[in-house]
């Protein structure tokens, strides 16, 4: 629940596919999201992006939160993935809030540690787990009743840290086993226990 002395800030409301923050971009505000989503991504020195986290409604950016306490500038990229209302803080604002209100401090910090407990386990799960156990991962937690994901190959590989070509050649091993069905734009679960079945702990 958002502290009452967010509510005292201004609105702003951004269409979706939108950049919110740039890489490189010095952070002059806290953007407390009340609607939407707004997806989080780094990119590395050869171009590939990873998704790194969401920001959902009444959440804060926990690499904002970082680089306002730090005056660093901002390392990724955060663009909207749907139409978006947040408040904004400033940063004089901010600083001063989380000496003075006990609420909102609370607010800032119990974000901070939850996103980064969230950020850390995604960075152990690239770090240790293969691209074929990822992809798995991402298939079973995706689909929807239909058993469907409607997804191309390149958002998937965006999703879970690897490359396009990568992610579709293990698509179409899975679609070969007879596991999924690959459609245009949508991937369809044929087998459910047998994909968990592949993973080390299913």
């Amino acid at each position: 629940m958002l502290p009452e002395i967010v509510q005292q800030y201004p609105e702003i409301q951004v269409a979706a596919g939108q950049a919110v923050l740039t890489q490189g971009q010095h952070c002059e505000n806290c953007f407390v999201i009340t609607r939407g989503c707004v997806r989080v991504s780094g990119r590395s020195g050869e171009g590939r992006e990873l998704v790194l986290y969401r920001i959902n409604s009444g959440e804060i950016c926990v690499l904002t939160t970082a680089c306002l306490l730090s005056n660093d500038s901002f390392p990724a990229e955060a663009v909207s993935e749907t139409a978006v209302t947040a408040r904004v803080i400033p940063l004089q604002d901010f600083r001063r809030l989380l000496g003075e209100s006990e609420s909102f401090r609370e607010f800032v910090f119990d974000g901070f540690s939850l996103r980064l407990a969230n950020l850390m386990q995604q960075l152990e799960s690239i770090t240790l787990a293969s691209v074929d156990q990822r992809l798995l991962q991402y298939l079973l937690n995706n689909a929807d009743y239909k058993h469907q994901l409607h997804a191309t190959h390149q958002y998937i590989a965006i999703e879970i840290g690897s490359a396009r070509e990568v992610v579709s050649r293990h698509l179409k091993s899975l679609e070969k086993q007879g596991l999924i069905r690959l459609q245009r734009g949508c991937i369809e679960v044929l087998n459910h226990a047998e994909l968990k079945a592949l993973l080390p702990n299913g």
